[in-house]
C-alpha cells in the first residue's frame, strides 16, 4: 500500500487530471483542491463556495481519491440531485479513473449507492407478497390494471437486469408498482436470514461500494446513515457534501414523520395476517377514529395538542404496541411467515413511533419544544390527498453537529453558501459555530454566545465569470410592491417589454405556479414568442425545447430555480417576479421564525430572509453558465431595492452591474439579441 508521502501531491495530480480532460488550470480550482487536501490532513471541517465554472468536482475528487488510495479507506460523496450523481459517475470519475491510475499506482475505484428501496427485492418477488394499494387505486379498476401490467413487466425484467436498479428500467414504472417489488431497510429480512441473500441486488451494491475507494450517494441516504441508526454506508472517514445548500432541507425531510388513517389501516391489514384478528381490529378501529378526528382538525400548524387528538393518539399508540407484541419472535416460522412478520413490523413500528413522537411533541414550554406539528389539507392541485398530520424537527443543526461533524471529517461545497456576504447563516443551520468569533452577522438574528463546537474553516474561491461585465442586475424599483391577487398589470407589462426586447431567450422564475400560469396565459395573447410553461410537459423535455430554440421562453416555479443549465444565447434574460420568501402560513418556517424571536432575535430576517437569499442566489445563477454568457437578471419586486433587508439579499448575489433604468436594460437586451442573430 503506498503511503501518502509516496504519492504525487494534490496539485500535481490535479494538473494531470485537468490535462487528461482537456481543460486548463483555474486558480479557484487549485485553491479549493489545496484546501480540501489540508482538511483531510488536519481533520478540520471545510466549507467552500465555488461558483459555476470553477470545476469544483475535480477539486474535491482528486484529493479524495488520493486519500482513499493512500490510506486504503473509503470516501463518501453526497449530492442533492440525480443530475450531479450522473455527472460524477458517468463522466468525471471514469475520466479520473483512467487519468490517475499511473500516478496513484493503481486504478482508483468508485461506486454509486442508493437506498434499499431503489433495488428489486428477489425475496418479495419470489414470495408473492404485495404491498397494500393506495386507497385511490382500490376503487379505480383502470389503475389496478395498470399497476398489474407494470408489475408483470418488472417480473420479466428481473431475468435481464444485473443490478436491479430502478433507474436502469426504461421506460420506468409508477411508485405504486415499484413498491410491490421492493422493500425498505426496515422491511428487509437481512442477508443472513433471507433465502435470496446471496443474490440480493441491494447487498451486491453495498458490497461493491464497500470495496470502492469512493462512493457516490445522496443526502437522504447520508442522513439515514447518520440519524436513524441503520449503517447503510460502509465505514468511511471523509464525507464530501456537494450541493450543500440543500443539506438541511434534505435532512429535515428524512427526519419528518407523518400519519394518516390510510397508513394506520394498511398496517392493521398487514398485521391481521400474522396476529390475532381481535388485536389487529383494535388498530383498525383506532385508524377509523383518527380519520374522524382529522376531518375536524384545522389545516396548518398545531401549536397546542387538540384534546380529541390526545385520546386518539394514545389509543393508536397502544393498539400498535399490542400488534407488535402479538407478532412474537421474528426468528420462528418459515421464510414466508418471517417475511410477512417483517413487513408488518415495519409498518407497525412506523405508526407506533410516529404516535409516540406526536404525543411528546407538545410536552414542556413552547420555547423548548423540538418538533413542529401541522395538519395538511388538499392543495386542490392534482389528485385528492387524504388529510395528513406531520411532525418535523424545528432544527437539524444539533443532529448534524453530533452525528455528522462529530463522527467524520466533512467538506461542504456549493456555488451558493455565503448568504449576506458570509458563511455564518449556513454554518448555523448545519450546527457549526461562528467561524470568526461569537457574533453572527445576519441582520436581526440573536447573537451566538458560545463558540464551542466542531472546528471548521471556510473558503470562497470566487468564480471564473466576470459578473460585473457579463451580467446586469435590474431592480425594477418603479413597480408597485407585489400583491396577493396575482401579478399586477404593471408586472405583466414589464415582463412583456423585457421579453420582446430580448427576442425571447427568457427564463421566468415565479414564486407560485399560479403566477407562472397567469403570466403564460396573459402573455401568449400579447406576444408572438413561444412560451413554455412548467407542468405542460415533463420539466426535462421543456428545458430541452427551451435550450434548442433561442426565441422560446420558459416560465415555471421552484424546480426551475435550481434545475436549469442552459449556456449560450438561448438564455439571456432571467425574470424573478418577487422575492422568494416562504409563505407566511408555512408551518415549519413560521415555527422556526418564532423560535428565533423567543431567543431575542428577528425571526423574519434570520429565517425568511436567509431562505429568500439562498433561492435568489440559486435562481439568478441560471444566467451565466459559461464564460461566454451575457445577459440580464430582472427582479420585478421593488423591495429588493427599497426595503431595509434588501442590502442583505443583494449581498448574497455576485457583483453584477446594477441599474433601475428600464430603458438601459431594454437597450442592452436589444444589443444582445442583435448579436445573437
Amino acid at each position: 500500500m503506498p503511503s501518502s508521502t509516496d504519492l504525487p501531491g494534490v496539485n500535481e495530480l490535479l494538473a494531470t487530471a485537468v490535462g487528461a480532460v482537456g481543460g486548463s488550470e483555474r486558480p479557484g480550482q487549485v485553491a479549493m483542491a489545496e484546501a480540501v487536501g489540508k482538511a483531510i490532513r488536519t481533520g478540520d471541517h471545510l466549507a467552500v463556495q465555488a461558483g459555476t465554472g470553477t470545476g469544483k468536482s475535480l477539486a474535491y475528487l482528486v484529493p479524495a481519491l488520493r486519500h482513499a488510495v493512500a490510506t486504503e479507506s473509503t470516501v463518501v460523496v453526497s449530492t442533492a440531485t440525480i443530475a450531479l450523481q450522473r455527472q460524477l459517475v458517468d463522466r468525471d470519475l471514469p475520466r479520473l479513473e483512467k487519468a490517475l491510475s499511473k500516478p496513484l499506482g493503481r486504478k482508483p475505484t468508485f461506486a454509486i449507492l442508493k437506498g434499499r428501496r431503489n433495488y428489486l427485492c428477489l425475496n418479495k418477488l419470489d414470495s408473492g407478497m404485495e404491498d397494500e394499494q393506495d386507497d385511490a387505486a382500490l376503487f379505480d379498476p383502470f389503475e389496478v390494471s395498470r399497476i398489474g401490467r407494470e408489475v408483470k413487466r418488472l417480473r420479466e425484467w428481473v431475468s435481464d437486469t444485473e443490478t436491479g436498479d430502478r433507474d436502469e428500467l426504461v421506460p420506468g414504472v409508477s411508485d405504486q408498482a415499484w413498491r410491490q417489488v421492493s422493500v425498505t431497510a426496515r422491511e428487509c429480512l437481512g442477508a443472513s436470514r433471507c433465502p435470496m441473500g446471496t443474490d440480493c441486488f441491494a447487498e451486491k451494491a453495498r458490497t461493491e461500494a464497500g470495496r470502492s475507494d469512493l462512493i457516490v450517494t445522496n443526502h437522504a441516504l447520508l442522513a439515514i446513515d447518520a440519524l436513524q441508526g441503520y449503517q447503510v454506508l460502509p465505514e468511511h472517514d471523509l464525507v464530501i457534501v456537494d450541493e450543500a445548500h440543500d443539506l438541511v432541507d434534505r435532512v429535515t425531510s428524512v427526519a419528518t414523520a407523518e400519519l394518516t388513517s390510510g397508513t394506520v389501516n394498511a398496517a392493521a391489514r398487514r398485521a391481521s395476517r400474522v396476529v390475532d384478528q381481535e388485536i389487529a381490529d383494535r388498530l383498525m378501529e383506532a385508524g377509523d377514529g383518527l380519520a374522524l378526528i382529522m376531518d375536524d382538525l384545522p389545516t396548518g400548524r398545531l401549536d397546542e395538542m387538540p384534546k380529541p387528538l390526545l385520546g386518539t393518539l394514545t389509543t393508536l399508540r397502544d393498539a400498535a404496541h399490542a400488534c407488535i407484541t402479538g407478532l412474537g419472535s421474528d426468528k420462528t416460522g418459515d421464510v414466508d411467515v418471517q417475511t410477512m412478520r417483517k413487513l408488518a413490523l415495519s409498518q407497525l413500528e412506523e405508526v407506533h413511533d410516529t404516535a409516540v413522537r406526536l404525543l411528546d411533541a407538545w410536552d414542556g414550554d413552547a420555547a423548548q419544544r423540538r418538533d413542529v406539528v401541522w395538519r395538511t389539507g388538499d392543495s386542490g392541485m392534482g389528485p385528492p390527498r387524504p388529510p395528513t398530520i406531520k411532525v418535523a424537527p424545528l432544527a437539524v443543526s444539533g443532529l448534524l453537529r453530533e452525528r455528522l461533524f462529530g463522527a467524520t471529517t466533512t467538506v461542504l461545497t456549493s456555488a451558493t453558501l455565503t448568504l449576506g456576504g458570509n458563511f455564518d447563516s449556513m454554518a448555523r443551520s448545519w450546527g457549526l459555530p461562528p467561524e470568526n468569533g461569537p457574533s453572527v452577522q445576519v441582520p436581526g438574528a440573536a447573537s451566538e454566545k458560545s463558540v464551542d463546537g466542531p472546528k471548521w474553516t471556510s473558503l470562497d474561491v470566487g468564480s471564473p465569470f466576470d459578473h460585473a461585465r457579463k451580467g446586469i442586475l435590474y431592480l425594477a424599483r418603479h413597480l408597485p410592491p407585489p400583491g396577493r391577487d396575482g401579478l399586477p398589470p404593471a408586472y405583466l407589462n414589464e415582463i412583456s417589454e423585457l421579453m420582446e426586447a430580448a427576442g425571447g431567450r427568457t427564463l421566468g422564475l415565479f414564486s407560485s405556479m399560479r403566477a407562472a400560469k397567469q403570466a403564460t396565459e396573459e402573455l401568449r395573447k400579447r406576444s408572438g414568442l413561444e412560451i413554455l410553461c412548467q407542468g405542460e410537459d415533463s420539466t426535462a423535455l421543456l428545458v430541452r425545447k427551451f435550450a434548442e430554440d433561442e426565441t422560446t421562453c420558459l416560465f415555471g416555479t421552484l424546480s426551475l430555480w435550481q434545475g436549469v443549465d442552459v449556456p449560450g444565447p438561448s438564455l439571456q434574460l432571467v425574470i424573478v417576479d418577487r422575492i422568494p420568501f416562504p409563505r407566511p402560513d408555512d408551518p415549519l418556517a413560521s415555527a422556526r421564525q418564532r423560535a428565533v424571536e423567543a431567543r431575542g432575535g428577528n425571526g423574519f430576517l434570520s429565517v425568511a430572509a436567509t431562505h429568500a437569499a439562498l433561492l435568489l442566489a440559486q435562481g439568478t445563477g441560471r444566467l451565466l453558465r459559461s464564460t461566454d454568457d451575457r445577459g440580464v437578471i430582472a427582479i420585478l419586486d421593488p423591495r429588493l431595492a427599497t426595503a431595509r433587508y434588501g442590502g442583505f439579499l443583494r449581498s448574497s448575489l455576485p457583483s453584477y452591474w446594477t441599474t433601475s433604468d428600464p430603458d438601459v436594460v431594454r437597450a442592452a437586451l436589444g444589443r444582445l439579441d442583435d448579436a445573437a442573430n
